[in-house]
């Protein structure tokens, strides 16, 4: 199961937007109150709370992965890896109580997707990174990835994968190809065509689809992308919105075409290669899930090392033959490609993996909803998605 699929915004009823919406100034905390006693010189542990299938396992003991137990033995850090986070929303609500009260979370390295992590940033909940100590990330982290709107400098969070957002059609069973995000409202794809459900993993494909700069939308390009659905839902257009169901949809030929993640399509391709994923030639979203220190982490140095040695390359490589989205270091590539087994090297031509000049110049990553925007948005997409 994708993690990416597992992403479903609450929306208004979210306790970030909640808490966002009242603009509790007791939150932010201020850059002098984020750090904490740093235990690691003399305490060689770490606490990692991650998305549950998203690191390599062993394959014949799921309980060991190899990555981290390689970790283990080169540093001695023993590391405490739970499987905690099924929802953004709701991690949020679990450890939001903590850190707008100045508490420690108990977690010192959290993986969550870059429009949460943004709410985080901008509540002052996570430590800027010591990039001096960091070299690999410095050195390999991919360009396109670098600098988001809501952390310039990627100086409180590192990516753990990428993806994108795009479109995965059958294209045997459609009988055409797809090569825009508008061939979606063609006749012969009524009610056949599914959504995503959730406002912050939706709007941006669609507002390409109508020509608009991701980078920098603005409020009328939001309500334009909702008024052109909401007469695609009441012309039956449209035939749901989805979560991670889209999968089966698509599988069963229910559904031919659907807003889709390219890590599930990697998946869905190795059982039926006729399934295409297609980044529409107005473009389509980049998007992260990144690794982030939580204010007063007991183990600081000891995060900043794991997140470095997960971008040497060797290292990157291992977790990309598992995990299957878009590598955030782009030389892990050059080490696949020179694997001896035919199956591990051949990920190195995935474009689904590392994406080619072509495709890259077609992504973008979005500018997130603000905190004034968020309960009003959420409110107007949930009534058109019916949620």
């Amino acid at each position: 199961m994708s993690r990416r699929s597992l992403l479903r915004a609450a929306g208004a009823g979210a306790a970030g937007a909640t808490l966002a919406a009242c603009g509790v100034p007791a939150a932010y905390v201020e850059p002098g109150d984020r750090a904490g006693r740093d235990y690691s010189a003399g305490d060689h542990t770490l606490h990692f709370a991650n998305w549950p299938l998203y690191i390599d396992t062993d394959d014949e003991d799921e309980s060991r992965r190899p990555t981290l137990d390689a970790f283990g033995e080169r540093t001695g850090i023993s590391v405490a890896y739970t499987e905690e986070i099924n929802d953004n929303d709701e991690f949020f609500g679990k450890i939001s109580p903590a850190l707008m009260n100045h508490q420690q979370t108990g977690r010192d390295l959290v993986v969550i997707s870059d429009w949460m992590a943004a709410r985080f940033v901008r509540l002052g909940w996570v430590q800027e990174m010591d990039r001096g100590k960091q070299p690999n990330v410095a050195k390999h982290l991919d360009p396109q990835l670098r600098s988001p709107a809501f952390d310039e400098g990627r100086t409180h969070s590192v990516p753990w994968q990428s993806g994108i957002t795009g479109i995965a059609y059958n294209r045997k069973k459609l009988g055409r190809e797809i090569k825009h995000t508008s061939d979606l409202w063609a006749s012969d794809l009524r009610g056949k065509v599914t959504l995503l459900s959730g406002l912050d993993e939706s709007f941006a494909l669609l507002m390409q689809g109508n020509g608009v700069d991701i980078t920098r939308w603005k409020s009328d390009d939001f309500h334009d992308v909702c008024d052109q659905v909401e007469k695609l839902v009441k012309s039956r257009h449209i035939r749901r919105f989805t979560g991670n169901d889209y999968i089966k949809d698509l599988s069963t030929g229910d559904v031919l075409a659907c807003q889709a993640y390219s890590g599930d399509v990697i998946q869905l391709q190795a059982d039926n290669p006729e399934i295409e994923f297609v980044v529409p030639e107005e473009g389509a979203e980049l998007w992260a899930e990144s690794l982030m220190i939580p204010n007063l982490a007991r183990h600081k140095r000891n995060a900043e090392k794991l997140v470095d040695y997960y971008y040497e390359p060797e290292v990157a490589a291992e977790l990309a033959t598992w995990v299957n989205y878009v590598c955030p270091v782009p030389a892990a590539r050059d080490v696949l490609a020179s694997s001896k087994d035919a199956e591990t090297a051949a990920l190195a031509e995935d474009p689904l993996i590392f994406p080619d000049d072509g495709m890259r110049e077609r992504l973008a990553i979005a500018r997130d909803i603000t905190s004034d925007e968020r309960a009003g948005f959420a409110k107007k997409w949930n009534a058109v998605v019916g949620l």
